[in-house]
């Protein structure tokens, strides 16, 4: 039965964090936000011996020592928990938060596709003593949510596999390649007549000949996150850097495909908590702001005598709660190993829409105040909205999820 009282040591570690995320994240994230690419390195810094063997290791999909010992309830607890850390540091500033150092994307795809020894191999690099970052390239010009048109091919040549072809929106691409020792997870085709099937995942690490950061993206939110776009011209990697077989052994079935789906099933759900913080920090602000005016929601009155800015805040405070409740469900789910596709997508489509109209809602009801640079009100509208595009836009969210309750293929419902 799923429980949703969180235990008093993810209570604890919440409370933690949220001083954190007002005293460290909320003093600077204007000034990152105006000076984009540029990035607190002692903050990072940090970050990152915090984050060793615990949010990095949460993220990764890499076991604390208390799991490693046999500790069934800390191991139930671990995704729960960093979706509640992800949110409270979200809640703090989105775009500082998206450059912390870490396994990320590229992690969480190792996690879900590698053998353990390629686990082993590449995630060890985050508990090093430097901050290291990991990433995942899948998006390309002519392959968007329609991922079975990926156009970047990898061919076997002798103990090398080589990889040609551009990828675009590489969240943390130039953090991984160029500004630590960490790796960028290339999801390619073996075989383009093999469809999805053909897909593969392949590790390219940081000063790898043949792989070029073409574009550095200036982006209208999460402006301290560098987004970037690759290039691989013959790029050269080890046989051994492919995650999982090679081998396409069905052309009808889509299993390389799968590991794309199986890595989206873990992080959709913290995508879902990082629009949840970004939506409570706005609504935070304008309850804080109209309660300096004496104006309190009167919840126990009947909506009907309630006024158009409480009825507002009621349904914004609703469609939070109901955001959490779903992101909840969906790592609940994945930390007591069962298949959560429908919950993740469920919970990433319900807090993109969710976050989105939140800050909207609270930059109109703030009037000009919330329009102004004076207050970060403008800055989380600005910052929302990419919850509800990258991993997977929202319509994609609820074409996924109409197939499953419906019980539709793809050819079915498209």
């Amino acid at each position: 039965m799923i429980d949703f009282e969180l235990s008093p040591k993810i209570k604890q570690t919440q409370k933690m964090l949220r001083m954190f995320a007002e005293q460290a994240l909320r003093p600077i994230a204007r000034h990152f936000d105006e000076n984009e690419h540029e990035k607190p390195e002692d903050l990072l810094k940090m970050v990152h011996s915090f984050m060793k063997g615990g949010l990095g290791g949460s993220l990764s999909g890499g076991k604390s020592k208390e799991e490693e010992k046999g500790g069934e309830k800390k191991k139930s607890e671990r995704n729960l928990a960093t979706a509640v850390t992800v949110e409270e540091i979200f809640w703090g500033d989105a775009g500082i938060a998206l450059a912390f150092p870490g396994p990320g994307l590229g992690g969480a795809a190792v996690q879900a596709t590698g053998t353990p020894e390629q686990k082993e191999r590449f995630l060890a690099r985050f508990q090093g003593e430097k901050p290291v970052w990991g990433a995942m390239a899948i998006t390309e010009p002519e392959a968007g949510s329609d991922t079975a048109n990926i156009r970047t091919t990898a061919v076997k040549d002798g103990n090398e596999w080589v990889l040609n072809g551009e990828k675009i929106f590489v969240t943390a691409g130039k953090s991984a390649l160029e500004d630590s020792e960490g790796f960028v997870v290339v999801w390619a085709t073996v075989d383009p007549k093999a469809g999805r099937a053909g897909i593969k995942p392949f590790i390219v690490e940081h000063g790898t000949p043949g792989m070029k950061i073409t574009k550095i993206e200036d982006k209208m939110g999460i402006r301290c996150s560098d987004t970037v776009s690759i290039s691989f011209m013959d790029c050269r990697i080890p046989e051994d850097n492919i995650l999982g077989s090679p081998e396409v052994i069905d052309t009808t079935k889509t299993k390389g495909f799968k590991g794309v789906m199986a890595t989206f099933d873990a992080t959709r759900p913290l995508v879902a908590a990082m629009a949840i913080g970004v939506g409570r920090a706005a609504l935070d602000f304008l309850k804080d702001t109209l309660a300096s005016e004496d104006f309190q929601v009167r919840y126990p009155i009947s909506p009907n005598r309630m006024t158009a800015i409480e009825r507002d805040i009621i349904e914004m405070e609703a469609n939070l709660k109901a955001a959490r409740l779903l992101t909840w469900r969906a790592v609940w789910m994945l930390d007591n190993g069962q298949r959560n596709s429908l919950e993740a997508s469920m919970a990433k489509a319900k807090a993109g829409l969710a976050v989105t109209q939140i800050t909207q809602k609270c930059v109109e009801l703030m009037g000009p105040l919330g329009y102004s640079r004076k207050y970060l009100l403008e800055k989380w509208m600005r910052d929302a909205k990419i919850n509800d595009i990258f991993e997977g836009t929202g319509q994609i969210q609820m074409l996924i999820t109409a197939r499953n309750v419906l019980g539709f293929g793809r050819d079915k419902l498209k």
